[in-house]
């Protein structure tokens, strides 16, 4: 015997049934989650016409069952007894005169040998008929009105010519008999009685009744449709991963599982006084993964989560958003254990009052269902609301803020955390990824960027190499960042503006030589800490529509969270660097401003030293405290000339740097213009060739 084992046994199939189970179980609680959140009228309203839709199905395919019925037995009747006739048959040999006076009139006055009624149906209570008599050798045809018809079929019953008549279906005539009513026809044209004038009309405005239900019908249908997708529970087994693949932010993961924690034993926490609502706040910047993070809590705690976006309730109509959140709520309601995530919700934290009345009403009725006084049942519903802001970045309603007791403020990933999420992306393409990658420029021009980021780098670095047909490797890698911090830059605008070129070059290379004049100095030159310590990554003279510009500089941010007055100095002289290489080869009047970004920063920083930090006086106050609590006005006149003193002291000491280069500006500026870009390496390796010679 073989020891193979069938697969068509009942096992093959309980996957199939399993799935058309599950399939159901869904359709099934979709149905529900609609249901509850309609109004009373639509809840009696449905089961109703769930109801009456099948019952007059039913009715109505055994009336057309017994109509085929009757068909077929009407179908298999002879006429007159005779077989294989199938056809009525009028008397053509007898001249048709048109009847004078009334039928009834005729009928009683004349001898009758035949009274033939031709019909033809209209509607359910509408037919036309034409009324044929034979008598004395002829046929004397009559159109009798709708009520001479009912007093002739109401005489017909015991007059003596009752035994005479014969009701003729027009469809069944034979093909001389029909030639004959449609001649009648015409000469009755204008005899016809209002009722079957009116039957066309009465057609169309049933066709049209029905028309206009069934589009009113499908009309709900497709609203109702819209509305039910922007509330959708996705049930755990739906998510796709989990915590652990989320590298870095270890603080907010260990948050994260205090939240688990006492969810899972929140009987124990009970016995200790906490049973409040599970209100959490996510906060920080986006792309920092909140909206990820609650998905993988849902999934974590094996329960239903509905994603929905605050912002989507502010409808614009008194109470929009209120009514929205009722339906969230009735369908929580419904599963009794499930979590409720609203995003990019900073608008629902601010203050209350002097905004437009539905902005208010929406966070009432949150702050309501946020309140506690909740049963036993709802206080298993997890509601996390997320923002881009948080509590020290704006003013926000503290009725709001109490609402949570637990606030989870996510942050930008450091240097460890960006390299390992780097990687963890090229981990995931691995045989696509060169080996032994430098990744320390790219890390370091990525400081303050979000994990969303930097996963889009990694990904346009994935879509660079596939359309090169080569591997990913550092120069894509940064490339890719380059299209992602800067945007898509082009060299023909740039080279239709030879004479901007120029500038945009002395500009650039004038921030870039005060700063490593600084640096020279730091490290005595020790070029190999140069280039790795260096903030310039690259020069370049391509424009980019992002920011209207004709060149940019690519180039790392500073580590230094604490920046000490000297610290501050050289950012400043750096700043200026541009403008005084302007000047120092273009004259005083050919500087440009190109330097206006440069200008506002430095005029920042030198406030921020001289009138916050109480720099370069003998006070330490922070006059600028004093704007924010609307109590000051603009820069007090000391703070203006230490400002401009600085500033004045600052831009000769870099223009003195600078005037000492000229040189070396011009052979850099020259190396440039060909070029249109250099890295930090090239420009040091040109530098040092330029010196050498």
């Amino acid at each position: 015997m073989s020891g193979k084992r069938s697969t068509s046994g009942p096992d093959a199939s309980a996957p199939g049934a399993a799935g058309l189970r599950l399939a159901l179980r869904k359709i099934a609680g979709r149905l529900q989650d609609w249901f509850v959140i309609q109004r009373l009228a639509v809840r009696l309203t449905v089961p109703l016409m769930a109801v009456l839709i099948p019952a007059t199905a039913i009715y109505s395919f055994s009336l057309i069952q017994k109509q085929s019925e009757l068909a077929g037995q009407v179908e298999a009747m002879v006429i007159g007894g005779q077989a294989d006739v199938g056809v009525w048959a009028l008397n053509d040999r007898l001249p048709v005169l048109l009847g004078s006076g009334s039928v009834l009139g005729f009928l009683e006055t004349h001898p009758v040998e035949r009274v033939s009624v031709i019909y033809k149906p209209l509607l359910w209570n509408v037919s036309e008929r034409i009324v044929l008599i034979e008598a004395q050798g002829k046929q004397y045809a009559y159109y009798p009105s709708d009520m001479e018809s009912k007093i002739f079929a109401d005489k017909a019953v015991n007059a003596p010519w009752g035994g005479k008549l014969v009701f003729i279906p027009r469809s069944e005539l034979s093909a001389s008999s029909q030639a004959l009513v449609e001649r009648l026809d015409l000469r009755f044209s204008g005899a016809r009685p209002q009722s079957e004038k009116d039957g066309w009309k009465s057609t169309a405005s049933g066709v049209l009744s029905v028309a206009l239900t069934l589009g009113l019908l499908a009309f709900l249908f497709f609203q109702l449709r819209g509305q039910f997708k922007s509330l959708k529970f996705i049930e755990p087994g739906q998510v796709r991963g989990s915590i652990d693949d989320l590298v870095g932010m270890d603080d907010i993961k260990a948050e994260l599982a205090q939240i688990e924690d006492q969810y899972l034993r929140r009987t124990e926490y009970a016995e200790y006084g906490i049973n409040k609502p599970f209100n959490v706040m996510f906060s920080g910047p986006a792309g920092t993964g909140k909206t990820r993070l609650a998905s993988y809590l849902a999934k974590a705690l094996g329960l239903p989560i509905l994603f929905h976006s605050a912002a989507n309730l502010e409808t614009g109509f008194v109470a929009g958003g209120a009514n929205t959140l009722g339906r969230i709520i009735a369908m929580a309601r419904r599963r009794r254990r499930c979590i409720i995530f609203l995003d990019e919700a900073q608008d629902l934290f601010m203050k209350r009052g002097g905004r437009r009345k539905y902005d208010d009403d929406t966070a009432n009725t949150l702050l309501s269902v946020l309140d506690g006084v909740r049963s036993r049942d709802e206080s298993e519903i997890i509601w996390i609301v997320a923002s881009n802001f948080n509590s020290e970045s704006m003013v926000m309603d503290e009725a709001m803020l109490r609402r949570f007791q637990m606030k989870l403020d996510f942050r930008m990933p450091n240097r460890e955390e960006r390299r390992a999420i780097i990687t963890h992306y090229l981990a995931q393409r691995a045989d696509k990824v060169l080996p032994d990658l430098d990744l320390r420029h790219l890390v370091a021009v990525t400081e303050g960027r979000s994990p969303a980021d930097l996963e889009t780098i990694v990904n346009q670095a994935g879509i660079s190499a596939v359309q090169a047909g080569e591997m990913i490797g550092a120069d894509t890698l940064m490339q890719a960042a380059e299209r992602v911090l800067v945007g898509n830059v082009n060299t023909q605008t740039t080279q239709e503006h030879e004479r901007d070129r120029r500038i945009v070059a002395t500009h650039e290379w004038g921030h870039f030589l005060v700063d490593l004049a600084h640096e020279r100095k730091l490290t005595g030159d020790n070029w190999e800490r140069i280039l790795s310590d260096m903030k310039t990554i690259k020069i370049s003279l391509k424009a980019s529509p992002r920011t209207n510009a004709l060149g940019f500089v690519l180039h790392k941010l500073g580590d230094n969270l604490l920046k000490t007055r000297g610290d501050i100095e050289h950012e400043v002289r750096v700043l200026l660097g541009g403008m005084a290489n302007e000047e120092l080869f273009f004259g005083e009047d050919g500087t440009t401003n190109g330097a206006h970004n440069d200008i506002t920063r430095v005029t920042r920083l030198l406030h921020h030293a001289a009138g916050e930090m109480g720099m370069y006086r003998k006070t330490r106050l922070n006059f600028g405290a004093l704007k924010r609590d609307s109590s000051g006005g603009d820069v007090d006149d000391e703070t203006r000339a230490i400002m401009e003193a600085q500033s004045e002291r600052l831009y000769g000491e870099t223009r003195a740097i600078l005037a000492g280069l000229m040189p070396l500006t011009a052979h850099l500026v020259g190396k440039l213009l060909a070029a249109n870009e250099m890295t930090l390496s090239e420009a040091l390796a040109e530098i040092r060739r330029f010196e050498a010679a």
